[in-house]
């Protein structure tokens, strides 16, 4: 994201918040919302892409809606207008086409518009179908899950990508032997997809409230935190929006700090830091251990400034809006241990993995017939927990081996933690050494986290072994 495209954001941002009141705001919430996810979708290679792609995000949430919703659901008539609305913003943005002053909202050219016109048409079909057979029922819910969790493998997996992509070309006739797992860059899946996922979870355990499809597509595709977070509960999200809201100096300055904050660390810090932080380039160039272990905290440091600027902003943007998002980083490079920096580091992530994998999963090995020792289900859940996070950022073995790392060290954090908990209550009685031990521990902590990032940042486990090692003066 350019800081022209940002400070565009934001005036429309501005705009929605100081004259949008009651009913307008909502309105104003979800049409902006669509047209900034066409604006922000890079261009592809393949043709139209780029506006396909988020039109098949509007699809698909549509389509998760209606798996929710209750089928004995009453007045349909505002959900009528929303569809409605939404679909004709679709061809709006492919009439920009023909007219090449404004061309266009997407990133290329849209397709013709009678294309758009047949495929909402047939999706539509396939909408009402879904709506009379498959509304509220389990077994279809779970179909829909494992659609999207189908997709979100195919998107991070960069032969299956390619796969896809070789396809796209050999329909629209475009050389085949140009594909690349890059041609297949959908802005803000990965989001999207967790807040689908959590929504159809909490259907099928009763713990959705009837939402209306306006209401359920703002949430998903809300564009101060579409492409990069953080990850907001329905339930919160929709009595953000439901309020009344009266915008105010006071909320927009509020608003303003932490944007400005947000675009600090990310176009000063994290950028500054990106020109000497460990990539793949220079970590095969260098060998002096000295050097290594600067560019190592540059990228720990850098990443770190990066994904929190970009919270900054979308709470900043929200704050604004009148919705408050959730916190995503709690100053994590200063925790005592492992299990506190999981705690302050993308918050919603991590608590999005408890409370729909970890949880289940241990709560399912503890109520097993078999009796499992309790450290066996701990290491079992973290292990897999955290494996599943590495593989989130990518499905490859250097993000497996990251989250893997994790996984270990929450382990042994938890059983140490467990050995020592006797002896720690000595400690209160002794501030100096308390504190002494807590620098000691957040100084372990660090190092722990930022050798973990060697994985992170290089792309192939070779690499990052040698790097590892060079580290330490070794190879």
């Amino acid at each position: 994201m350019s800081l022209t495209t940002l400070l565009i954001i934001i005036l429309v941002s501005i705009l929605i918040g100081f004259f949008a009141t009651g009913k307008w705001r909502s309105w104003g919430l979800l049409i902006a919302s669509i047209l900034f996810i066409y604006w922000l979708q890079p261009a592809s290679p393949v043709r139209h892409l780029d506006y396909w792609l988020p039109t098949s995000c509007i699809m698909l949430t549509i389509l998760s809606w209606i798996l929710t919703r209750k089928k004995e659901r009453g007045n349909l008539r505002p959900d009528i207008i929303t569809g409605l609305v939404i679909a004709s913003l679709m061809l709006l943005i492919s009439l920009t086409r023909y007219f090449d002053p404004i061309c266009c909202v997407t990133a290329t050219r849209p397709p013709e518009l009678y294309q758009i016109a047949i495929s909402i048409i047939s999706v539509s079909f396939i909408f009402l179908v879904f709506a009379y057979f498959g509304s509220g029922k389990v077994a279809w819910i779970f179909t829909g899950m494992s659609l999207i969790l189908l997709m979100f493998v195919i998107l991070k997996s960069e032969i299956l990508a390619r796969f896809i992509s070789q396809g796209l070309r050999s329909i629209n006739a475009q050389p085949v032997e140009l594909a690349s797992a890059n041609d297949l860059q959908w802005l803000g899946f990965s989001y999207v997809a967790f807040r689908l996922l959590h929504t159809l979870r909490d259907r099928v355990n009763g713990r959705l409230p009837e939402i209306s499809l306006q209401e359920y597509v703002t949430y998903v595709i809300f564009f101060p935190a579409f492409s990069a977070g953080p990850i907001d509960r329905i339930q919160h999200f929709t009595q953000e929006i439901r309020k009344t809201f009266k915008p105010s100096l006071q909320t927009t300055l509020q608003g303003g700090k932490r944007i400005l904050w947000g675009v600090f660390s990310k176009f000063v810090l994290a950028d500054g830091l990106a020109l000497i932080a460990l990539n793949n380039n220079n970590a095969g160039q260098v060998n002096s251990p000295g050097w290594l272990w600067v560019m190592l905290y540059a990228y720990a440091l850098r990443i770190f400034f990066d994904f929190a600027g970009y919270t900054h902003i979308a709470i900043g943007l929200g704050q604004i809006l009148g919705v408050q998002l959730p916190e995503n980083f709690d100053r994590p490079y200063l925790k005592r241990n492992i299990t506190l920096f999981w705690n302050s580091w993308h918050i919603t992530l991590a608590q999005w993995f408890r409370a729909y994998f970890f949880n289940p999963l241990t709560r399912t090995m503890r109520s097993s017939q078999h009796s499992i020792p309790l450290p066996l289900i701990i290491f079992i859940g973290q292990l897999s927990t955290f494996t599943l996070i590495g593989l989130w950022h990518g499905i490859s073995w250097n993000f497996a081996i990251w989250g893997a790392w994790h996984g270990v060290g929450l382990f042994v954090h938890n059983r140490w933690s467990n050995l020592i908990k006797p002896k720690t209550s000595a400690l209160d009685n002794h501030a100096n050494l308390n504190r002494l031990l807590g620098i000691g521990s957040t100084f372990l902590t660090f190092q722990y986290v930022s050798l973990g990032w060697v994985w992170f940042a290089l792309s192939y486990p070779v690499q990052s072994w040698h790097t590892f090692l060079k580290l330490f003066g070794i190879g």
